[in-house]
């Protein structure tokens, strides 16, 4: 593996420290950016944000390495907005700004990400994946956009057709490098970032630089600066992190224990087939369930999610497709119903949990054949867990996973994941048109959301407190 100190020994690149945490303004973010950032609750500057900010306003490639749920989204989202907005208006096909991401579901959130920060410049921004028609794209692209986020696969076949041109692209951003490598994608992102121009911005961002990205850094960018903040006030400090030994049923009595508690949970599996079974089981004893996997539709990816969001469904069942591609800030809880193969996995898995500077719990369920494969796994993420070697008993688990256990009736199930549907795609916003009209039509935007999900929980809590005085009632 290749780190920081040996990038900036080999490329080029020069180490600078985190920058102590101060204010947006201090750091040079334009006033109606911060604005903008304020109703959704981000207020000050993570580390990771504080380090690199003044570096990528300024224009300067960065590299940037943070852990999971450090905050790199607005790291780099907010120098793009701020360097395009006096900006030429975009042409067709020609995008001023490519965000690369490794997964749909990432390049959907980073999407949702800019669009306040977009809206307050005028800037337009579209989303580009497979999976879905390809034709929305293409028409987004002909009327022209600011900000292009895409994943690779499906940005090399429009490359191909004809349907982009990235010579025109002012600022280049890859979003989990590292991720990129483990799936298989650097050639293409290499294909990619031979056709944007030498002299445009770029942004790498990954928690980790093995050897190709590393590869990538050498050769693209420009004397990046690099800043690391893998400090103490990083998500992994505020985990706790426990090894339940578990075989045969207790291990599914275990997970629907846990998955009844109070909050939103992310249970992982090796397997697609095992996501769908387990979120099966879970449902079928009273756990509003849903799975996340690759053999479900775009749709139904986004549908699933998006009802995971909204808080009708408190648990998603997912293989480690999802391990970088879910940004919820209040998931207090991430299971490895099947441990991963390597530590890798399991750091990215459990940096679900622990976000924007929350506390979190982080549970691995292991049979006893397994301990040996788990304490190495752990050994090697530098982790010490608790463990528990006696099973899992019900005392156990409500010290672990504290709060009330709600189980729901069948009807009541189908009802509360009903309230969930697709989640919109975002879209192309024309560009010049009247930045105040732009706002206000985000604004709506985010309070309708924020509406959905607020009655969603408050329908799921009026539920579940109906359910605990029906309870009560009965046991009296």
């Amino acid at each position: 593996m290749t780190n920081i100190q040996d990038a900036a020994k080999t490329g080029g690149p020069s180490t600078m420290p985190a920058h102590d945490s101060q204010s947006f303004s201090a750091l040079g973010v334009p006033a109606n950016l911060i604005e903008v950032l304020a109703p959704r609750g981000i207020t000050s500057p993570t580390p990771i944000q504080a380090a690199t900010l003044p570096d990528s306003l300024a224009g300067r490639d960065v590299l940037g390495r943070g852990r999971t749920g450090s905050g790199k989204t607005y790291a780099f989202m907010l120098p793009t907005a701020a360097r395009l907005a006096d900006g030429a208006a975009p042409t067709a096909r020609r995008p001023r700004s490519l965000v690369l991401a490794p997964t749909r579901e990432l390049a959907l959130q980073l999407a949702e990400s800019f669009e306040p920060l977009g809206a307050a410049n005028g800037l337009s921004a579209t989303t580009i994946f497979g999976g879905v028609g390809q034709n929305p794209q293409v028409k987004a692209l002909q009327r022209g956009i600011d900000v292009l986020v895409a994943c690779p696969g499906r940005l090399l076949d429009l490359m191909g057709q004809g349907h982009v041109d990235l010579s025109g692209v002012e600022i280049l951003i890859i979003d989990e490098a590292d991720h990129m490598a483990d799936m298989g994608f650097l050639p293409m992102v290499r294909r990619i970032l031979d056709q944007v121009a030498p002299s445009a911005q770029k942004m790498l961002f990954s928690a980790t630089l093995d050897a190709g990205v590393g590869v990538l850094v050498k050769k693209y960018l420009d004397s990046p600066v690099v800043h690391e903040a893998d400090s103490a006030t990083s998500p992994v400090a505020k985990m706790d992190h426990h090894v339940l030994t578990v075989d045969g049923d207790a291990r599914l009595t275990a997970l629907t224990n846990i998955c009844a508690a109070d909050g939103q949970a992310i249970v992982f599996t090796r397997t697609k087939h095992g996501a769908k079974r387990l979120a099966k089981q879970l449902r079928q004893r009273g756990v509003a369930a849903l799975e996340l996997h690759g053999n479900l539709s775009q749709n139904a990816r986004s549908r699933n999610l998006n009802a995971f969001h909204q808080g009708s469904a408190t648990t998603l069942v997912a293989t480690d497709i999802a391990a970088r591609g879910i940004h919820v800030d209040d998931v207090a809880l991430v299971v490895h119903a099947d441990p991963p193969a390597e530590h890798k996995a399991y750091l990215h898995r459990s940096g679900r949990t622990a976000r924007a500077g929350q506390a979190g719990i982080v549970i691995t369920m292991a049979p006893t054949t397994a301990q040996g494969e788990v304490r190495q796994l752990m050994k090697a993420a530098k982790i010490s867990p608790t463990v528990h070697s006696n099973g899992a008993s019900k005392d156990l688990l409500s010290d672990l996973v504290p709060g009330q256990r709600t189980f729901l009736e069948p009807a009541e199930l189908e009802q509360v994941l009903a309230v969930a549907t697709p989640a919109p795609q975002p879209q192309s916003s024309k560009r010049g048109g009247s930045k105040h009209r732009s706002g206000q039509r985000n604004g709506q935007s985010q309070r309708s959301r924020s509406g959905q999900r607020n009655n969603a929980r408050a329908r799921t809590g009026q539920r579940s407190s109906n359910r605990r005085r029906s309870s009560s009632s009965a046991r009296s």
